[in-house]
Formats: structure tokens, C-alpha cells, sequence
């Protein structure tokens, strides 16, 4: 197995530091808000590398961090007139539950900042102790010209980012570029005591003390967004190493960005979905296609149409599967098992895989062992139960149970976009009938409950015009 290496540049075998073994840690959601589409892109993402690594027999401790105090925790409290913890508890129950949606399988461990004060405090005294951070009038910040290292992940040079710093100024820092470890207490925030005064932790020192608390101060994969290569990755590297003396990291994985209109998707900019709205449009299993589709580090186009293009997709994989299942119980288990080679499709798959998770590639296998399995069955469907078992096997193991793929039972139909549609130009035809029958309180019913749902008709001379609130 080859995984490409931001740290590196390049691919490299993938070699565990504790083989069996492997860990991995992911940057999980700043629990504010409901998690966008993007953000989902590198949680189904990070969901099938670990799928994959367990489908190849390693034993997998798969962490996932909850960012559950930061400033915009904190100003949405303030905007709600909540205390923060509320905000905090809200959205890290609807990230479950939309993850769960999603057939994210849960990590084995979920930590929360607000739950490893301690070991973030434990951290920032290591780093104190030997003179890589300094204290300010409660702050207490990195010295970021005290690590040989610095910008070895991002390759950012020193004094690059210092002559263009796009950092904050704050007069409290001995370098432009250095990062809080620690901010000292504010009216109205979350706060804790510490040796440096009552206050809170800074955000990279959060996922540098959860990692290293849940895998050791070593492990195997680090993974997240393209957009936390830099600052966010590079600081918990000089954090963790500066502490340590140790490698922190051997293998940095990075999601390409989620793009609309070759735009990146960012709350920031607005133009957003969250994971939630599109759920309610497409199954979990069209989303996950659309993912697999594109290599995980390239960047990616967001739209309906691409969606919907994709289910289409999905139905051939979803309509094959129930038909194996059908054709199962109606064999003869006298019938012969036709010239069928199975394992030729699981070494293709796993050469995909194994090269840096080429799932494009992975997919375009599952077509092709469905292309070829759907000739024999097509010709002739008296095959034995092994034969059909068989096929059911490979895509439980890989389809499925690797990319999340299949729709073990088709759902119900009624809920796509194109349905909808036909649904509602079916009550605007009654509602235009019953107004001709001068059934007058039917139309108005029928107005009243759509308007309900979020559907504005208007009369016009040209006919009614249905819009959505």
C-alpha cells in the first residue's frame, strides 16, 4: 500500500509504526453549526480509508476530535443569548446524527477539548519548560523561531511568512507568526484556572494534546482538510515535536477542497449546503458515490445536477444487488458454477486501494464486475447458490462494506427532486380543476397546506406559478 505524504511530497509505502496496528487521527467538526457538504467530503473520505485499512486486516484505533470551545462557539452563544456549552452539546448531537446518515462509522474515540484540560495544560508547561513558549499577561504563546522545523509540512519558508504575515497583529507576540497556546479570560467565556490565570486553550494545542493522549507521541496517520495544512497541521507539529523531541506524525493525508463553481465551499463565503439539506434530497449512498468518484486530494465540483447524474449510477449498483438477492433463493442446487473469476476483481479493487485509496479507480472496478457479472446472469440464470453468493460477498466487501455503496434495500422513490416535481404539478392540475368545478374551498385547501410545506402559488394570467418560500 503507497499513500501520498504532504510531509514528504510524495508516495511512500505504508509502513505502521506499531504494525498491527495503526492510528489514526482526523481534525473533526468545530461544533457551531450544522456540518457543511464539504466538511462531509473529508468525513466520508477519512471513513473509507479507515474502512479500507480494516478490510486489510489492521487493527485500526481511529480518533476524532470535537472542537467544543472556540471563538465562534462563543459568539454564537452570545448571539443566541446561550451559555456556550448549550451551543456546544447542540451541535455535537446533530453532527452524530448526521454522520450516522451519512454510514460514517463512529471512530473509536470521539474527544472533546473541554475534557483534556489537563493534558493541554500538561503540553504547554512541556513546551514553557524548555523555553519554546513565553508568557504574556496571562497569554502564553509558541515561539515559532525556537523550531528548526517550522514549515516543513506547508513548505513555507520563515522568512516568507513573516514579510507577508497573514496572521493577526498583536503587540503581545514577540513574532508576528507566533501562535496562542493559551488566551487569559474574558468577560463572559469559557474559562479554566491554569499556572498562567484563569482562561482557555488556543485551538492547535487542543488536537496536538487529544492525539498524543489517545495515540502515543508517534503514530501512523494524521488527516484532515487541505485548508488546515497551514496553520493548523504546522503548529501541531512544532507543538508536538517541540515538546516531544520525537516525530510526530508519519503520514499526513489531506482532502482536496469541495468546490462551487470552482469556488471553494466555505461558510465564510456562504456558499454553502449543509450535509443535512442535501440528506433530505439524496440518499447517503448517492453522496458517497459522488465522493468516491474524484480522488480524495483533488479538488472537487459541487452540484445537483452532478447528483443527480451520479444516482443514476447508484441505481444500476442499488438494482443489481436486489437482483442477486432475488436470484439466490430461486436456485437449483444441482446447477453448475459458470466461468466466474471473482478474485480478479478483488486484486483490481485492492490495486486501486493500495495506490494511495484511488477510489475512482476502485469504483470503476465494481462497474466492471457488475458489467460482467450481469452477461452470465443474463444468458442464464439457473447458476448455483455459490455463485451468487459469491457475488453478493464481493460487493458486501468492497462496494459496500470498503466505499459505503449499496443500498441493501431500495427506498422509497417519492422523495427525489424529479418526483416532488411530478407531485406538485399534479396538485396544481387538481387545484385548477376544482377552481373550474368552482370548488373553491378544495383550491384554497390545497394552496393553504403547500403553503405549509414552504410552496408560494401565484395566479397568473399565464397560469400558476409555483415557488418555494
Amino acid at each position: 500500500m503507497k499513500i501520498y505524504n504532504t510531509l514528504t511530497k510524495k508516495k511512500e509505502e505504508f509502513i505502521p509504526v506499531n504494525p498491527p496496528n495503526v492510528g489514526i487521527y482526523v481534525c473533526g467538526p468545530t461544533v457551531y453549526d450544522y456540518f457543511h457538504i464539504g466538511n462531509a467530503r473529508s468525513f466520508v473520505m477519512a471513513d473509507i480509508i479507515q474502512r479500507y485499512m480494516r478490510y486489510k486486516g489492521y487493527k485500526v484505533k481511529f480518533v476524532m476530535n470535537l472542537t467544543d470551545v472556540d471563538d465562534k462557539i462563543i459568539k454564537k452563544a452570545n448571539e443566541e443569548g446561550v451559555d456556550a456549552k448549550e451551543i456546544a452539546e447542540r451541535f455535537s448531537e446533530a453532527f452524530f446524527e448526521d454522520i450516522e446518515k451519512l454510514k460514517v462509522r463512529r471512530a473509536d474515540v470521539y474527544p472533546k477539548a473541554t475534557e483534556h484540560i489537563a493534558e493541554i495544560v500538561d503540553l504547554i508547561k512541556k513546551l514553557e519548560k524548555k523555553g519554546i513558549a513565553y508568557r504574556t499577561n496571562g497569554d502564553v504563546f509558541y515561539d515559532v523561531l525556537k523550531f528548526d522545523g517550522y514549515g516543513k509540512l506547508s513548505g513555507k519558508k520563515l522568512d516568507e511568512l513573516e514579510s507577508g504575515a497573514r496572521v493577526e497583529v498583536n503587540e503581545k507576540k514577540h513574532n508576528p507568526l507566533d501562535f496562542a497556546l493559551w488566551k487569559s479570560a474574558k468577560p463572559d467565556e469559557p474559562h479554566w484556572e491554569s499556572p498562567w490565570g484563569e482562561g482557555r486553550p488556543g485551538w492547535h494545542i487542543e488536537c496536538s494534546a487529544m492525539s498524543m493522549k489517545h495515540l502515543g507521541e508517534s503514530f501512523d496517520i494524521h488527516a484532515g482538510g487541505h485548508d488546515l495544512i497551514f496553520p493548523h497541521h504546522e503548529n501541531e507539529i512544532a507543538q508536538s515535536e517541540g515538546a516531544t523531541g520525537k516525530p510526530f506524525v508519519k503520514y499526513w493525508i489531506h482532502f482536496g477542497f469541495l468546490n462551487i463553481r470552482d469556488e471553494k465551499m466555505s461558510k465564510s463565503l456562504g456558499n454553502f449546503f449543509t450535509a443535512r439539506e442535501i440528506l433530505k434530497k439524496y440518499p447517503a449512498e448517492t453522496i458517497r458515490l459522488l465522493f468516491s468518484q474524484t480522488h480524495y486530494a483533488s479538488p472537487l465540483n459541487f452540484s445537483e445536477e452532478l447528483l443527480n447524474s451520479v444516482n443514476k449510477g447508484l441505481e444500476k449498483i442499488t438494482n443489481f444487488y436486489q437482483t442477486i438477492n432475488g436470484l439466490i433463493n430461486q436456485t437449483d442446487e444441482s446447477a453448475g458454477y459458470p466461468q466466474f473469476d471473482v478474485q480478479k476483481f478483488y486484486h483490481a479493487f485492492e490495486a486501486a486501494m493500495d495506490d494511495d485509496f484511488n477510489t475512482p479507480k476502485a469504483v470503476a472496478v465494481i462497474y466492471d464486475f457488475i458489467k460482467e457479472a450481469n452477461k452470465l446472469i443474463s444468458g442464464e440464470k439457473n447458476y448455483s447458490k455459490n455463485f451468487y453468493a459469491d457475488i453478493l460477498k464481493f460487493m458486501d466487501k468492497t462496494a459496500e462494506g470498503v466505499l459505503g455503496i449499496v443500498q441493501k434495500e431500495k427506498v422509497s422513490q417519492s422523495d427525489t427532486p424529479e418526483k416532488v416535481d411530478e407531485l406538485l404539478d399534479l396538485l396544481i392540475k387538481t387545484r385548477l380543476e376544482a377552481k373550474k368545478s368552482k370548488n373553491y374551498q378544495l383550491a384554497d385547501m390545497i394552496r393553504d397546506e403547500l403553503n405549509k410545506l414552504g410552496y408560494i402559488l401565484q395566479d397568473t394570467k399565464d397560469g400558476t406559478i409555483i415557488k418555494r418560500k
